[in-house]
């Protein structure tokens, strides 16, 4: 039962997750977690900064 319960929240958090990203994709946000928003031309230095830490 407490197997059941763990995995319903992780699907309820990872559900989240997707239907916020799809939200945020779906109005135009270019990057979604730069402070800069909907105005961002994914070039900013926050932009930079993560796709450098990803490499």
């Amino acid at each position: 039962m407490e197997n059941l319960i763990v995995v319903l929240i992780l699907v309820l958090i990872l559900g989240g997750a997707a239907l916020y990203i799809y939200k945020a994709k779906k109005k135009g946000r270019k990057c979604i977690g730069c402070p800069d928003g909907s105005t961002c031309s994914g070039r900013c230095a926050s932009c930079q900064r993560i796709k450098e830490d990803n490499s």
